[in-house]
């Protein structure tokens, strides 16, 4: 029976599709309801977004981060390709972004934006308004890598504010988390996770001036060396010329097989060592129920899917890539279905329709043990590691999983069918679609709605849907400006063993 479901969900990712016309009209559909909720996150007063509204559209929270700044800029630039509104209308949207951005408190040294703001007044957030937690002002480099791809779209796709993105984009210093020195044993280095101005008072950090400016930083403790979401940065300074081509090796694609040494992953690979223009490669591969696949850190969808919104991983990296994204969309699905018999699949990070936000995921698609569950009682599975981890029994049962409707979003270019099918069912079956589009995250077996929308998710959703209605026009404005040219050489000389 598995196999005979197997063999369905791959030709579903190989592209046996709806009735093109009656597909296009549901995206077009989701597309326009999507967009009421990213406009209704607006600060009239400054004209960014807030990072979430009520599922009402009336109450937005007094706080955002340069991503999602990112995703409403690329949700305009979306929305007015598909004509939800004018070209003027998105030409001003975007204007007033830039005018705020540039009033925004930034690290100086290296231009760099701090992770959160009040959009109402501009002004470093302080405070988390949901807990009152103090924040710490704090630099990242995912953050500043979507806010600077999104800049780079506009000097493509909006000529009237070219010159002014391209000045941001300029000023924004992605050396400043870069070191040089974190992978010896391949010969490249590795993106931090980003830097504090000041030492924060409970977090790891050390003292670091990668981008030689005299100035001292606070860089996390911690290197971002899995392939999961935050290879956006890395992205973003090869493409402008900031780091070595090279590092694009630096990020692991599983950790090696050496003895017990990391024995702690998920499972053991099985992969071989590679060289690509000097640096050593371990090209290793998990397994998942007859997949072969590269994880990325936790199992989910975002951390697999969302730099492909962006960059053009399938057809950069046809042979990696390409090979990998629509066999981790089938790992998911098959883990809804089959595995956890949920019903229905889609595991990302997400609110928790009980409160608060978490990540979900499958925990088994994810290098770290036990990663990112699929359910609220954080069922994992633990398959052990030969010699070093002895295997835990399967889980008996899985509780209430928690799926998000920006998986499906994210997985519309590797399985169309599977994805508007599995969005039906969500709506049918749920209280789970309002005025904005789809609410934020649904916890199947209990029924319970998140209903917020956030500037994250909407904007995956949107960015998914104008990719797949204009044949990959956020690509296209990316990929400008010689972006393809530094990018895609490098992306393109591998050639792993996932399927």
């Amino acid at each position: 029976m598995r196999k005979t479901v197997l063999s369905c969900l791959l030709v579903l990712s190989l592209g046996v599709t709806a009735a093109p016309a009656q597909a296009d009209s549901t995206l077009h559909r989701y597309a326009r309801d999507t967009w009421r909720s990213m406009a209704a996150m607006v600060e009239p007063a400054t004209g960014l977004p807030a990072d979430k509204v009520t599922g009402d559209l009336k109450t937005r929270v007094r706080i955002t981060s340069p991503t999602n700044i990112a995703t409403y800029v690329w949700s305009t630039l979306v929305a007015r390709d598909l004509r939800l509104i004018t070209a003027r209308d998105a030409a001003t949207r975007i204007g007033r972004v830039l005018d705020a951005l540039a009033r925004l408190e930034r690290n100086a040294p290296t231009g760099q934006f701090y992770n959160w703001y009040d959009p109402a007044t501009l002004q470093l957030a302080r405070s988390f308004p949901d807990s009152g937690d103090p924040i710490h002002p704090f630099a990242s480099s995912v953050d500043n890598g979507w806010l600077a791809a999104a800049l780079m779209m506009i000097r493509n796709a909006v000529p009237a504010h070219a010159k002014t993105a391209n000045t941001l984009v300029d000023s924004m210093d992605f050396t400043a988390y870069y070191d040089p020195a974190a992978r010896p044993d391949a010969g490249t280095g590795l993106l931090r996770g980003g830097f504090w101005p000041e030492p924060p008072p409970r977090d790891c950090n050390t003292p670091t001036d990668y981008a030689g400016t005299g100035v001292t930083v606070y860089s996390t403790c911690h290197h971002y060396g899995a392939p999961a979401e935050t290879r956006i940065g890395q992205y973003i300074g090869i493409a402008l010329g900031q780091l070595p081509a090279e590092s694009y090796f630096g990020p692991y694609r599983t950790f090696p097989d050496n003895a017990c040494d990391y024995g702690w992953q998920e499972q053991k690979p099985v992969g071989e060592w590679k060289q690509y223009r000097g640096v050593n490669v371990w090209e290793g591969t998990y397994e998942y129920r007859g997949m072969r696949y590269v994880p990325n850190w936790g199992g989910s969808m975002f951390e697999a899917l969302m730099p492909d919104l962006v960059v053009p991983e399938a057809k950069w990296a046809p042979r990696s890539w390409g090979r990998n994204h629509p066999v981790f969309v089938r790992g998911q699905i098959e883990h809804g279905l089959n595995e956890a018999e949920y019903g229905y699949w889609g595991f990302s990070p997400s609110n928790d329709p009980h409160g608060g936000y978490n990540v979900y995921g499958v925990d088994q698609l994810g290098m770290d043990e036990p990663g990112y569950p699929s359910d609220r009682e954080r069922t994992s599975v633990d398959p052990g590691y030969e010699g070093c981890r002895p295997a835990q029994p399967p889980p008996a049962a899985y509780g209430d999983g928690v799926v998000t409707p920006h998986a499906s979003f994210l997985a519309l270019p590797y399985a169309q069918r599977a994805a508007l099918d599995n969005l039906a069912k969500l709506r049918r079956d749920f209280d789970a679609y309002g005025p904005g589009g789809f609410y934020d995250a649904i916890a199947v077996r209990s029924g319970v709605v998140s209903k917020w929308y956030l500037a994250l998710d909407q904007g995956m959703a949107m960015a998914a849907l104008g990719n797949v209605l204009t044949g990959g026009g956020l690509h296209r404005y990316f990929g400008g400006s010689g972006v393809e040219e530094r990018l895609r050489p490098v992306m393109g000389l591998e050639n792993w063993e996932v399927g």
